[in-house]
């Protein structure tokens, strides 16, 4: 199949003023993809459990910093992972989501920070907590010290717990309400067992790709086949967004190789969990029947953050609509130290 047939795959989801200029957009759009992005389930635990939460960073609110250490970007002594399968035709509202977020990541001002350094992210969770006889979600306000190089371990949490909300569907059971209020400096996590491929500290993301192809290439390593290995793909864009920092070349390559996974859609609209509307893109689970959300400013197309929405209430054991899981990216910046951990 040509360029031209695989163009006229393209759907838009929002509507064009013309077929004219659809086309070049879509040329365009499409170009950009496959160019560089220029020259330049273990998670991380909160005080109850441990979770892989997918979805919040990107440097909202990053300010610039004083000279620092570069990182290199050229050496990897990791092995090439297998090849993964065929990037698909995305919808056009999705290629312009992501192509504008891309070009937003790279005019960002960076931060640099120097080994020994701590990035600190300030953020609002709303988390879901299942038990044998209930369910609600856990709403905090965070702030992570993550140290440049190393695992969760090395961290430090500080956490607000505020008032429950209501799982969709479910009441709020009376339990919820016990842990209200300040807790930490605590450590961030007691173990941290993820796989290489999984590390999102800052040392090991400024060593990934810069572009498209490659990115994508990172996105697979480890993924099943088929469409849930297109899940697993979707879910670590999240993985390398949610409490950690990523260099503008990464972060734009990171959201260009979103866009050539199959099965991604557009959201119209969304909101993240401090009330940020926003448009997103999405990708669903038919399995969980839920869709997981990444959500960017409207205007400026900055990162957010995420949020799981009910698609399927049988499998999600909810009402449809709902939201079960938010996320939203605050500030990040960076400190030579984390507060001292509170003794028990």
């Amino acid at each position: 199949m040509d360029e031209m047939a695989q163009l006229n795959l393209l759907r838009a989801e929002v509507p064009e003023p013309d077929l004219p200029g659809l086309r070049a957009e879509e040329e365009r759009l499409m170009a950009a993809i496959a160019a560089p992005t220029g020259s330049g389930t273990a998670r991380h635990t909160s005080r109850r459990r441990v979770f892989v939460r997918v979805g919040v960073a990107g440097g909202l609110a990053a300010a610039a910093v004083a000279a620092a250490v570069a990182v290199s970007l050229d050496s990897d002594p990791r092995p090439a992972p297998p090849a993964p399968p065929p990037s698909a035709v995305a919808p056009v509202a999705v290629v312009r989501t992501l192509d504008h977020a891309a070009e937003a990541a790279l005019r960002r001002p960076e931060l640099h920070p120097r080994p020994g350094q701590f990035l600190v992210v300030r953020s609002r969770a709303l988390e879901e907590v299942d038990s044998d006889s209930a369910r609600y979600l856990s709403d905090t306000r965070r702030t992570v010290w993550l140290p440049v190089a190393g695992d969760a371990t090395g961290g430090v949490i500080e956490e607000q717990v505020l008032p429950p909300k209501a799982y969709p569907g479910w009441p709020i059971p009376p339990e919820a309400r016990t842990e209200q209020g300040s807790h930490g400096p605590d450590r961030l996590a007691d173990f941290d067992g993820r796989a290489e491929y999984l590390r999102n500290d800052y040392a090991y993301l400024s060593r990934l790709p810069t572009d498209t192809t490659g990115m994508r290439r990172h996105l697979y390593v480890g993924a099943k086949r088929g469409a849930e290995g297109d899940r697993d793909a979707w879910q670590r864009v999240g993985g390398m967004l949610t409490e950690a920092y990523l260099p503008a070349a990464q972060r734009a390559a990171l959201f260009r190789a979103a866009a050539t996974i199959p099965g991604a859609e557009a959201v119209a609209s969304a909101q993240d969990a401090a009330g940020r509307a926003g448009v997103a893109v999405a990708m669903t689970d038919p399995e969980a029947g839920t869709r997981q959300e990444y959500i960017f400013d409207r205007r400026t197309y900055l990162y957010l953050g995420a949020r799981t929405v009910i698609v399927d209430p049988a499998k999600a054991r909810g009402t449809k609509g709902g939201v079960t899981e938010s996320t939203a990216q605050l500030s990040v910046r960076v400190s030579d130290a984390a507060p001292q951990i509170k003794k028990n």
